[in-house]
């Protein structure tokens, strides 16, 4: 009875140190944003005061969320933004899909070679291909336009195609040739039977290439030079310039920031099944 009891005990102590170490981590990832929140808030001033590091501001300056759409076209920026979301992503992600399983299910020739040449482009830098794609679009006429940010997405992720490509080496390939037997074709094995068992690891890739769009500024910053035309990013670091009135406007870009990350919230809440889906259905693999 004895040793049951300090087994017992012991283990509610190692739950309560877990715990506790688990919400002071929490507190520190959680921290970041709600002292951009706090600080979307301030004044000027009162932002940038480093002798007295308040986390609540005297007064809440909502006004500086008004500012935010004046001082830039933020919702410009914003709908520019989801065009390429909603453009890119359904069909990137559906040739990601289509290609990952005619490379884990389908017998194609010399398909390991072609799998590891597309793996291999992932090895050159960007900024070794970034002169010659920005020459080809420039000669297209693409330049100012949202077209260089569109169409290298259309033909798929290759990050995304090896992630779906791992998924579907768990699924029993007697699935298949059930299918085939019964008369269904690759298209249909794949609608009807591939496609809904691959949807949390869609789900979690979408949300991953979604971010990456919407958090992108390299990209829009080199092939939309004009105010009219750019994207969400390029727009908040028009904030932290004159624009947005230098250091003093830092309540303003800590609410531009806010609304920025809003989507991304929403976006992993609405997932966020997916995501523990993937990781548990990952872990019965491994």
């Amino acid at each position: 009875m004895r040793t049951e009891t300090m087994r017992k005990v012991g283990g509610i102590s190692f739950k309560t140190v877990v715990y506790i170490i688990l919400i002071a981590l929490s507190f520190i990832m959680i921290f970041p944003y709600v002292w951009m929140i706090f600080t979307s808030l301030k004044t000027g001033l009162e932002a940038m005061d480093t002798t007295t590091l308040k986390l609540f501001p005297e007064k809440a300056m909502w006004i500086n969320y008004q500012d935010l759409f004046k001082a830039v076209p933020f919702l410009k920026g914003v709908g520019k933004t989801m065009l390429i979301e909603i453009t890119v992503i359904p069909i990137g992600t559906l040739v990601s899909a289509l290609a990952a399983f005619s490379f884990s299910k389908l017998r194609l020739p010399f398909k390991n070679f072609f799998l590891l040449l597309l793996l291999s482009g992932t090895m050159i830098p960007y900024a070794a291909l970034m002169l010659p794609q920005f020459r080809v679009f420039y000669a297209l006429h693409m330049y100012n336009t949202l077209w260089p940010l569109i169409l290298p997405g259309l033909f798929g992720n290759v990050i995304m195609m090896f992630f779906f490509i791992q998924y579907l080496k768990g699924i029993p390939t007697e699935l298949i040739e059930a299918a085939k037997i019964d008369g269904a074709g690759y298209l249909r094995i794949f609608f009807q039977i591939m496609f809904p068992l691959i949807m949390p690891a869609i789900a979690v890739q979408v949300v991953f290439w979604f971010t990456g769009i919407w958090n992108d500024f390299f990209g829009p910053s080199i092939y939309l030079t004009n105010f009219n035309t750019q994207t969400l990013q390029p727009m908040l670091a028009k904030l932290s310039s004159e624009v947005g009135g230098g250091v003093v406007g830092l309540p303003r870009i800590m609410a531009g920031a806010v609304v920025s990350s809003l989507p991304i919230l929403v976006l992993y809440l609405f997932f966020q099944k997916y995501f523990v889906e993937s990781i548990a259905i990952t872990g019965l693999k491994g």
